[in-house]
């Protein structure tokens, strides 16, 4: 089928805007003035009047089936004290009868507007109930808050002892039911299993929403440790069975060798991608947690909390495992790192796994979130060409606590987006959804503004690394599409190009910068079939 738009403000990249599109077969074969394009025969001409086409955005680090999940769980992200925490949780559990469990996600105690302005402990939750085990996860799901009955259940005492995890001592000498990183695992073992039909359903609940906000491909660490035989059969029957078209390239966490040997030999030597919607992406590795729950990975000490440097999920030995690992196998890594002394580790790992077959970083190994960096970690990172896959919507949380948590000095060089994107490092960006919402435009505003949801601060957290509207929008489509080796084919409105696009109800390039979160998508494209339209 041959396609048509028209009467259209296309961004083909710096500069050059175009007026209309032919789509032919999922393709664009030509783009142009309204007159050029009229000239070509079409099966459906689309007037847009005036409205603002941009290539699909692409969401460079994201959880798709978690986002599902969340959209069914006790959500506490609006919650501003550890007393509405206790109301919300209390109304969720009159409106779900005869729950055997509660599990929620979301709060933070950054937002905390009143009360104490602390973690979550046991007693908070045994509030709810004494009866029913209750998980909350922490808004960065690197904290998780369970009460007695959780604990008791899970056999939890103070002499459990969690490898690259920590179950947090109360005064009392008992454990307080805080569990950090690898010890949230620990949880699964009281969550219902869910049926294949159960999170296939929630997968596409997921997608349905992210092709409503603007995004046609997905970088998805869905597969995680012991999950990856079941998730990996679930992926290849949506996909396999077309059950949707949200393009989706898979990041895989193995924090245990013997787990990603097992994927070697099975899924990596067996699987069929068809490399267009579903694709064998990267191996995701966490080497620390998040600043917000002081698990992120410092060189030094944090400022609030004198003798906590963070928690290190891996070992630099086994990250460097993990990474000759996966080199060997031509698979490119991928590895979250938040604080400094985590990218320090990782920054190592890469320079001895970029060998001859891996010259300049063929693989674009990259680092995910790499949001505390001194000067010098900036520059290796330029050198070694590593890609950094940020999230700046992370600012409107972090600028109210990081100068707290590390100091002012260390903090101006962080969120370095417009100092890497200068040194020409290759960057992409995404959400981590569910950790923020998954909308790809709150996000464009923070990197442009440098400014909180709310407007401040006024002018912008270390404006310097305010980006421009276009350098955004590059960065979330063709720096995205380079995660995937796929830049020569999506990621912008080029003849060859897939029609992978999305139609605005407003003018991204001429609004006020303050306005850019609040935009709305009134037609998605993948391939040139419309897959969201706004009513």
């Amino acid at each position: 089928m041959i396609t048509i738009l028209k009467n259209a403000k296309i961004y083909v990249d710096k500069g050059n805007f175009q007026e209309s599109i032919l789509i032919d077969n999922g393709i664009i074969k030509e783009i142009g003035t309204n007159e050029y394009i009229s000239k070509f025969g079409a099966d459906k001409e689309i007037d847009l009047c005036g409205k603002t086409v941009l290539p699909g955005l692409n969401d460079s680090h994201m959880h798709l089936l978690a986002t599902g999940e969340a959209m069914s769980l006790c959500d506490l992200t609006q919650c501003r004290s550890i007393d509405e925490i206790i109301e919300t949780s209390k109304r969720f559990l009159t409106n779900n009868t005869n729950p055997n469990i509660i599990v929620g996600r979301g709060w933070n105690q950054d937002n905390f507007a009143a009360g104490e302005k602390r973690i979550l402990n046991r007693l908070d939750l045994d509030k709810v109930s004494t009866d029913i085990p209750i998980i909350f996860k922490r808004i960065c799901e690197h904290v998780a808050t369970v009460n007695s009955k959780a604990l008791k259940m899970l056999n939890i005492d103070e002499s459990t002892f969690v490898d690259g995890g920590e179950i947090i001592i109360g005064s009392d000498g008992k454990p307080n039911g805080i569990l950090t990183e690898n010890a949230i695992s620990l949880t699964d073992a009281i969550i219902p299993t869910k049926t294949d039909a159960d999170r296939e359903k929630e997968f596409l609940k997921a997608a349905e929403y992210a092709v409503s906000v603007g995004l046609t491909s997905v970088q998805s660490n869905d597969v995680i440790n012991g999950n990856h035989r079941d998730i990996f059969r679930i992926l290849h029957n949506i996909y396999d069975n077309k059950k949707t078209k949200l393009k989706y390239d898979t990041q895989f966490n193995f924090q245990n060798i013997n787990y990603f040997n097992e994927y070697l030999e099975t899924e990596f030597k067996t699987g069929t991608y068809d490399g267009k919607f579903l694709s064998k992406g990267a191996l995701k590795l966490f080497k620390d947690g998040s600043l917000g729950g002081r698990t992120a990975l410092m060189l030094n000490d944090y400022h609030d909390e004198p003798g906590i440097k963070g928690v290190a999920a891996l070992s630099d030995d086994q990250l460097e495992e993990m990474c000759y690992a996966a080199t060997s196998h031509n698979i490119r890594v991928i590895t979250h790192a938040i604080g400094d002394g985590a990218i320090e580790s990782v920054i190592k790992a890469y320079e001895k796994t970029i060998d001859k077959r891996n010259k300049n970083n063929s693989l674009r190994h990259g680092i995910v979130h790499c949001q505390i960096t001194n000067k010098n970690q900036l520059k290796r990172i330029a050198e070694l060409n590593i890609s950094v896959m940020y999230q700046p919507i992370f600012l409107d949380c972090d600028t109210k606590i990081v100068e707290q948590r590390i100091g002012k000095e260390l903090a101006s060089t962080s969120y370095a987006f417009n100092t890497l994107n200068k040194l020409c490092v290759p960057i992409s960006f995404g959400t981590d959804s569910p950790v923020e919402n998954c909308n790809p435009f709150p996000n464009i505003y923070c990197a442009v503004t440098r400014q909180r949801l709310d407007g401040t601060p006024i002018g912008g957290y270390v404006p310097a690394e305010r980006l421009s509207v276009e350098d955004a929008i590059d960065i979330y489509t063709a720096g995205s599409a380079y995660n995937e080796f796929k830049e020569s084919i999506k990621g912008r409105l080029y003849k060859g190009y897939a029609a992978d696009l999305v139609v605005l109800n407003t003018d991204i390039f001429t609004i006020d910068h303050n306005e850019i979160k609040n935009i709305k998508v009134d037609l998605t494209m993948i391939d040139g079939e419309i897959v969201f339209e706004r009513k």
